[in-house]
C-alpha cells in the first residue's frame, strides 16, 4: 500500500470518527444527579429535541411546550407541581411539570422546525 493510500485511509477513519462523536454528542443522555421536566420552559429555552416542532436544544417555539423539558436538579420537578407535590414555583396559570412528555401547549402544525 502506497504512503498516500495509507494517508487517505487514516483520514476517512479520522473523519468517521469525527462524525460518529459529534452524534453522540447530540443525543441526551442522562446528568448526574438532574431530571427532565418537560413543560416548564420558555419558547426557545428547552434543553434538547422536544418532539415534533424542535430538533434540538433552544428550539421550542412555544412558552410551556408540554413535549420541551429542561434539566433541573433531580426532585425539583415535583415543585414546578409535577402530579403529587404541592408546587413550590408559580407558573403561568394551571400549568405544571411533568417527569413524562404532556399533551399541551404544542406548535400548530408547520410551526416552529419540523
Amino acid at each position: 500500500m502506497s504512503s498516500r493510500s495509507s494517508a487517505t485511509n487514516t483520514a476517512l477513519l479520522a473523519s468517521a470518527v469525527a462524525t460518529a462523536l459529534a452524534g453522540a454528542a447530540s443525543a441526551t443522555p442522562p446528568m448526574k444527579d438532574k431530571e427532565q421536566c418537560f413543560g416548564i420552559s420558555l419558547a426557545g429555552q428547552n434543553d434538547c429535541a422536544a418532539g415534533p416542532g424542535t430538533n434540538c436544544a433552544g428550539t421550542s417555539t412555544v412558552h410551556f411546550q408540554g413535549n420541551a423539558w429542561k434539566w433541573v436538579p433531580e426532585g425539583d420537578c415535583l415543585k414546578y407541581g409535577a402530579p403529587g407535590a404541592n408546587a413550590d414555583y408559580m407558573m403561568y396559570g394551571t400549568r405544571r411539570g411533568s417527569l413524562e412528555p404532556l399533551d399541551r401547549d404544542l406548535p400548530e402544525p408547520g410551526e416552529g422546525n419540523s
